[in-house]
Parts: structure tokens; C-alpha cells; sequence
């Protein structure tokens, strides 16, 4: 079931311009429509539209970043027949209009460290983060996020620079997904658009409220064809210019 989802997953990453429909897709994995969407669903976690857009988001950030082509002209190139509908799109997903990404990518994208505290009694999450030894400097970022995509700006975000504790404060309560990607700090490719991150870590969803602080333990992992895009916008993917380092949380090593 996973090497069809797969297959599909590849068919938009080649054709995320054209008007792919979820019947183009089941035909695709040989499954019925309602098959393929939950057996999509179950292996991705999330459906296969929402997948689909955000490929198409990916790459519209790229065409911002390697092209002068205008934002309508863009929006037009992943497929979108509405520049309003994809500009509201790419807003919500990335955290900027698609024209303050491009601006920014050429003066400096910042890190989404700003914490976004609730009124009044707040809640935290908190655990510890396992990052593989590469040998390599790299920067974890840590975000609580209302949705299973990590999109827009999380409700809390920190950075480590290596293994240890993370702690995400001043949560409103409600349920939350915690995603965690891990980037290169050096030796970066000079072209944005050729940027991948390193390694990701996600949960199932966790209830935060403020008498009960959640420990949610985080283990990066290589990224997969079904893991989702990076949408939201860090400064070691998405900026032209080598980013300078930001304060970060302490981390302890581990063995």
C-alpha cells in the first residue's frame, strides 16, 4: 500500500501544474477513490489534496526564489487559476505573502522564534530532542503547531544545536502537533531552491492545557518521499545570503 501512495506522491511531484484529480490519482495507486483516500491518509496524515497543494506551494517558493516571473505568473505556472486563492494560500502555509518572501529571501529570512503567548494561565510542552551524530553542524527548530502540516507560524517554536531538552511555553490551551525539522548550519548550497532539510520529527497530536504540561519526546529521522514539503520559511532553506547565526536555546550533548 505505502510503494502506491508513493507512486502518487510522485506523479504530483511531476505534474503538480496540471488539474489532478483525486480519480487521476486512485487510477494512479489502482485503488477505488475511497480506498486510496484513506490509505493515503493513514501512511501521509493528512489527504492527498492538501498533499498536492502543498508540493504546489514548495514550488512556487522556488519559482520566487530562482525567477523574476511575477506572483501571477507564478501562481499560474503550480497551477492555480486564482492568483488571489494561491497568494491567500501561500500566506497561510508559508507565514508571508508570496512578495514579502521574495523581498525577504534577499535580505534575510528570520528565524520563527517569537513566541505567541495566550491570555492569561498558559500551558507547555516539553521533552527531549535525539539528534543523530552527522558530524556536520546543523540547527533543530521545534514548533507547536494547531494543524498536522507544519505551516504559517507556529504557537511556539525553539532551535537547538544538538541534542537535549526543548521547552515550548505560553500555549493557549487546545491540541497541538509538534514538528521538529533539522537544517544545515554550514556549508550551504549558495542556491536556496537547492536546500533540503536534513533530518524531520513529527507527534500525533497532544491536548496542552495549563495544569497539565505534556513531555513529548522527539527523534529525527531522514525525510521521506511521504513526508510532506517544508512550507513554513527558515532562514538556512529559503534565504539567498548565508544566514547569520541566531540565538538559540542551550542543549546538552548526549552519548
Amino acid at each position: 500500500m505505502e510503494s502506491a501512495v508513493e507512486r502518487v506522491i510522485a506523479t504530483m511531484w511531476d505534474r503538480y501544474h496540471e488539474p489532478l484529480s483525486l480519480a487521476d490519482m486512485a487510477d494512479t495507486a489502482i485503488f477505488s477513490r475511497f480506498y486510496f483516500s484513506r490509505v493515503f491518509r493513514s501512511v501521509t496524515g493528512t489527504s492527498p489534496g492538501r498533499f498536492l497543494t502543498a508540493i504546489r506551494l514548495y514550488k512556487a517558493k522556488n519559482l520566487l526564489l530562482q525567477t523574476s516571473a511575477s506572483v501571477t505568473e507564478v501562481s499560474y505556472l503550480v497551477g492555480y487559476n486564482s492568483p488571489g486563492t494561491f497568494s491567500s494560500r501561500f500566506t497561510r502555509s508559508v507565514g508571508m505573502s508570496p512578495g514579502q518572501f521574495r523581498d525577504l529571501s534577499r535580505t534575510g529570512i528570520t528565524p520563527p522564534l517569537r513566541r505567541q503567548v495566550g491570555i492569561g494561565r498558559t500551558g507547555q510542552v516539553t521533552g527531549w530532542l535525539y539528534a543523530p551524530k552527522t558530524g556536520r553542524p546543523m540547527r533543530t527548530y521545534i514548533g507547536a503547531f494547531e494543524s498536522n502540516i507544519p505551516e504559517g507560524q507556529p504557537k511556539a517554536c525553539v532551535a537547538l544545536d544538538a541534542s537535549g531538552k526543548y521547552e515550548l511555553d505560553g500555549l493557549p490551551d487546545g491540541n497541538y502537533f509538534i514538528h521538529a525539522v533539522a537544517v544545515a548550519q554550514q556549508e550551504l548550497d549558495p542556491r536556496p531552491w537547492n536546500r533540503r532539510p536534513l533530518f524531520v520529527a513529527n507527534n500525533q497530536s497532544v491536548q496542552v492545557t495549563a495544569d497539565n504540561p505534556v513531555r513529548v519526546d522527539l527523534r529525527l529521522r531522514p525525510t521521506r518521499i511521504t513526508d510532506l514539503p517544508v512550507l513554513i520559511a527558515l532562514p538556512e532553506l529559503d534565504s539567498r545570503r548565508v544566514p547569520a547565526p541566531v540565538l538559540v536555546a542551550a542543549a546538552d550533548q548526549v552519548g
